[in-house]
């Protein structure tokens, strides 16, 4: 996933100040922080990010991580 949404933020040339604002984050570093794998992210913030990418949700890999989230827990 970390290497994907960076990826697709960059071809996009959208900042993570932009991202992070959008998402409702006070400072940058907590959308850093999900970019780099140190923080998790919501269904509701990956789908916002998707959008903001203009991708599906597929193509940024949080769809995987959410499903295996959703196993250990079922």
């Amino acid at each position: 996933m970390v290497n994907k949404l960076r990826e697709k933020r960059l071809e996009k040339g959208i900042s993570q100040v932009f991202i992070s604002k959008k998402l409702g984050y006070k400072t940058p570093s907590w959308y850093a922080n999900i970019e780099a794998g140190r923080n998790k992210i919501s269904l509701e913030n990956a789908k916002k990010i998707a959008e903001i990418l203009e991708v599906p949700i597929e193509e940024i890999s949080f769809t995987e991580k959410l499903h295996e989230t959703c196993n250990l827990e079922g």
